[in-house]
């Protein structure tokens, strides 16, 4: 919603001036051509008519039909701050439909004594307008197989964690006969990459099932391939500190092992450094984007 408020407010002047002209070429007589208009302008979704006292005069007409059971009923709420323009029409501000739960608008024609309201689809007007880029069966399909995903993601990350608790109360369980750091930083390791793995589950699920984009956002991306090298590289500093300490306590001829495994988890923490640094370089200001 948010998103389509935004592209609908940087292009204002060039929507409101294409719905004016949209009014100005539609039959004169509204509500007998209906059915003509909301077939051929899909993103009208629905119209009715409203007398100079703001009652309800005609049905609300919708693409698949009809409704007469406001006619009659008082619309003046609808009308508090209505401003018609030199052409008589008025363009609302954006909101969610409560019909169609839709990111909407309402456009007023006042014609002989009679508000004509119709209300707009405002996403596929800006796909109308090639403001955006968006195709509904594409959008539902790909939320359907990021949602299977997603939860997949989400089942491994519970049976990491249920694994790392379970060794780590299997060690609580039998001190005298483990080997302690060994199974201590197994547990950590598991929890640790369950928590990655359930974030980046997240993330999938929060932007590309639950919030609709408009746009192709690397940033996003971005964002979410961070998360997930941040929690990698907090495991293997992990596994890192385990083969230290084992090397130390157990054979010191292997340190030079456990050295080289040290410096090859730092530079792939300078080099997530650097990848967040070119992004930040890269991506540019909201000032700036204006």
């Amino acid at each position: 919603m948010k998103e389509v408020i935004n592209i609908y407010r940087k292009q204002k002047v060039n929507v409101d001036s294409f719905i004016k002209r949209l009014i100005d070429s539609l039959p004169e007589d509204y509500m007998t051509e209906a059915p003509k208009i909301l077939k051929e302008y899909t993103y009208i979704q629905l119209m009715y008519g409203v007398n100079s006292e703001y009652k309800q005069i005609t049905p609300i007409m919708y693409k698949n039909g009809s409704d007469s059971k406001q006619i009659g009923s008082s619309k003046s709420h609808y009308f508090l701050k209505l401003n018609l323009d030199e052409n008589k029409i008025y363009i609302s501000n954006p909101y969610i439909h409560y019909k169609t739960g839709k990111a909407s608008i309402s456009v007023v024609h006042f014609v002989d004594s009679t508000y004509y309201i119709f209300d707009i689809n405002l996403v596929n007007l800006l796909e109308e307008l090639r403001l955006i880029e968006y195709n509904g069966f594409h959008d539902r399909v790909k939320r359907v197989i990021y949602f299977f995903g997603s939860t997949a993601l989400a089942l491994v990350a519970i049976a990491l964690i249920g694994y790392g608790v379970f060794v780590f109360f299997v060690l609580m369980s039998s001190l005298a006969d483990s080997d302690f750091l060994h199974d201590i930083f197994k547990s950590i390791i598991s929890i640790t990459l369950g928590l990655a793995i359930y974030d980046l589950a997240k993330q999938i699920f929060e932007y590309e099932v639950m919030y609709q984009s408009f746009h192709k956002s690397e940033d996003k991306q971005y964002k979410v391939l961070g998360r997930f090298l941040i929690s990698i590289i907090i495991a293997l500093s992990i596994e890192t500190l385990m083969v230290v300490f084992k090397i130390a306590l157990e054979d010191l001829s292997n340190m030079a092992s456990a050295f080289y495994l040290l410096i090859g988890t730092t530079i792939m923490l300078v080099g997530l450094a650097y990848f967040y640094k070119t992004i930040q370089e890269a991506t540019p200001k909201e000032e700036d984007s204006i």
